[in-house]
């Protein structure tokens, strides 16, 4: 079977126009999932009284966020009897992005230098 020009065409077209409709909807993900970060640390820091929180992972650059990545946070401060609770209250921020909590306290190498020299203040 070949396709005739007038359908190369549209069928270029049509593709066109749903890759800028995903590229859309990843940017409006990705603006979600800072805005939820955000939302996470001050919880964290008012609630939990967390001294600092870093994002880390592929929100950090929106080039590597994927409309399946989750929000990846790091928090130091947190009282060790309040770890679970704070991490499961920030799970129960959003029901459209998974988001991870790392409790710093207790975090391994070699994560915890990868967070440390790639995190990002929040």
């Amino acid at each position: 079977m070949t396709l005739s020009e007038a359908d190369i065409r549209y069928y270029r077209s049509k593709a066109e126009i749903r890759r800028k409709k995903e590229l859309q909807e990843l940017g409006e993900r990705y603006a979600l999932a800072w805005n939820l970060a955000r939302r996470a640390a001050k919880l964290l820091k008012e609630k939990f009284g967390a001294t600092r929180v870093v994002a880390f992972g592929s929100l950090l650059q929106q080039e590597t966020f994927t409309p399946w990545s989750d929000v990846d946070i790091a928090a130091w401060g947190i009282p060790a009897l309040d770890t679970f609770k704070a991490m499961g209250e920030v799970m129960d921020l959003s029901s459209e992005i998974d988001i991870s909590l790392v409790d710093m306290a207790t975090c391994k190498e070699p994560l915890k230098s990868t967070i440390e020299r790639e995190g990002r203040e929040i």
